[in-house]
């Protein structure tokens, strides 16, 4: 006789088996744990970032060229900013706006031009750390956070009137929503990922290669199948909304002369941070989401840099400022490498101690350094108080060479009383960034109408311009006037000229 199956052998019923229990919900002391954990990793970072970036923010009242050039351009009308940019500096065009904006709300000189700087380092260094979190874990993002700002070059540009600050921020949040973006594909994520992108790039143009890189991090990650024409599309609008800028930029090309060629420094540097990215590289490392931090790492480190030194053989546009937010990859390796380093040893918080205390020593002496006016090339407040100290009322006043006018651009109070003995336009009404000087004989016949002269210069060893107006005003000096005093300030030097006996 067939035993049902509902029966034994013996005809007896079989006792259900009991449903395996669900997992228990983590305990609430867990959960509030995870939760510390990732808001550690963005809060401590900011917070880390933000009071090295407020440390001496004022660099003992000092400020070097291009931040003389943000302060005064600035505060010129949006009129008047919007006519120069059609001839020079329009790769810092929304900068210049933006800081207009900043100090419109509060003319706080050093403090209001460093601020946003310090500011959006902080909030990269947050980003960074919840990066981190996202493709590694709490603990790698915490160190990763915390790397980020202690880095040299980091820690400078967070306290330069500059935008290069503002451009970390927005590549480490545009990578955010790429993440997101390929985490959960939807088509207002996408397009949040262009917005930020594309304001990044008219931030500085060369985040372009940041983009890239996230190509590149796809492709890498075998996502690039699933999400490369979704990213496509968004690195057109990218290129679309950069394309006028780029091509205003291309005619402005002579602004950016004074760039060499690369050399051993630049490849160095490079050399030094990609061996480092890779050394970090090697062995196992966390990987969370379909995108790994190892590609996504190596991508931002190594391809923006590369790419910009391999143009710049043929036409010289590297410096390392221009692609600042490649140590946002180092400093994902880094956390990341640090992570499984303290999974290995027997006491992670000695370990962490230890670091610390390490990179405190190491950092110490180059972070004070940052902070004093001799850490820049140049300090143009420091040659107008050497002017004011060195001139008296009805002096005339020149630059050598004339693009060398941030000190009364920025003080003018400072030149008060003194004749402009090259200017034909100010720059503000030409225009222009430091206006327009008159022709070498009109600049001869004034010069010869004073007794002294004060004279603003390049420090010993600089190449001279060739210009007729520099050659000229040489001349006049060499064959009419005594030196009578020389001060020289940090990458400047100010000469007092005067008459045979006029001194």
């Amino acid at each position: 006789m067939a035993v049902s199956p509902a029966l034994d052998s013996a005809g007896v019923a079989p006792r259900a088996r009991p449903a395996p229990p669900a997992p228990a919900p983590p305990a609430p002391a867990t959960r509030r744990t995870g939760r510390a954990g990732r808001a550690a990793a963005g809060l401590v970072p900011a917070g880390l970032a933000l009071a090295l970036g407020l440390w001496g923010i004022r660099r003992e009242n000092s400020m070097w060229r291009d931040e003389s050039t943000t302060y005064q351009v600035a505060h010129r009308s949006v009129a008047d900013i919007w006519r120069l940019l059609g001839g020079a500096d329009a790769v810092h065009g929304l900068y210049y706006l933006l800081m207009h904006g900043v100090f419109a709300l509060w003319d706080g000189g050093l403090v209001a031009l460093r601020l946003p700087s310090v500011l959006a380092m902080a909030a990269a260094a947050a980003g960074v750390g919840l990066l981190g979190q996202r493709l590694a874990g709490p603990r790698a993002g915490l160190a990763a956070g915390l790397v980020f700002p202690l880095a040299p070059a980091v820690q400078r540009y967070a306290q330069e009137g500059r935008s290069y600050a503002l451009v970390c921020a927005a590549v480490v949040a545009a990578t955010h929503l790429l993440l997101s973006a390929v985490a959960r594909p939807r088509r207002r994520t996408w397009a949040g990922y262009a917005a930020v992108a594309s304001l990044a790039c008219l931030l500085h143009e060369f985040a372009i290669l940041a983009v890239a890189a996230h190509g590149v991090a796809l492709y890498r990650a075998r996502a690039g199948a699933r999400f490369g024409w979704a990213w496509g599309q968004a690195a057109s609008v990218v290129a679309v909304v950069l394309a006028p800028l780029v091509i205003v930029s291309q005619q402005q090309a002579a602004l950016v002369g004074w760039i060499s060629p690369p050399g051993p420094p630049e490849l160095l540097g490079f050399g030094t941070l990609a061996l480092a990215g890779l050394g970090c590289a090697r062995g196992p490392l966390p990987a969370h989401g379909p995108v790994p931090l190892r590609d996504l790492a190596l991508a931002l480190l190594i391809l923006p840099p590369a790419a910009l030194l391999a143009v710049s053989y043929l036409h010289p546009l590297y410096v390392d400022r221009y692609v600042l937010y490649a140590y946002v990859g180092l400093a994902l390796l880094i956390g990341a490498r640090l992570d499984a380093l303290s999974r290995t040893v027997a006491a992670p918080r000695a370990l962490a101690g230890g670091l610390a205390v390490a990179a405190v020593a190491a950092l110490l002496p180059y972070s004070l350094h940052l902070r004093t006016p001799q850490s820049r090339l140049d300090d143009p407040l420091a040659a107008a108080r050497a002017v004011r100290e060195l001139s008296r009322p009805g002096d005339g006043v020149l630059f050598l060479p004339g693009r060398r006018r941030e000190p009364i651009m920025s003080r003018p109070e400072d030149f008060r009383g003194l004749r402009e003995l090259a200017l034909a336009r100010h720059a503000i009404p030409s225009g222009t960034l430091h206006g327009i000087e008159l022709p070498a004989p009109l600049i001869r016949a004034r010069m010869l109408t004073a007794g002294r002269i004060v004279t603003v210069n390049d420090p010993p060893g600089q190449p001279l311009d060739g210009t007729p107006q520099e050659r000229v005003k040489r001349k006049v000096l060499a064959e009419h006037f005594h030196r009578c005093a020389v001060r020289d300030v940090t990458g400047m030097r100010i000469v007092l000229y005067g008459r045979a006996g006029a001194c």
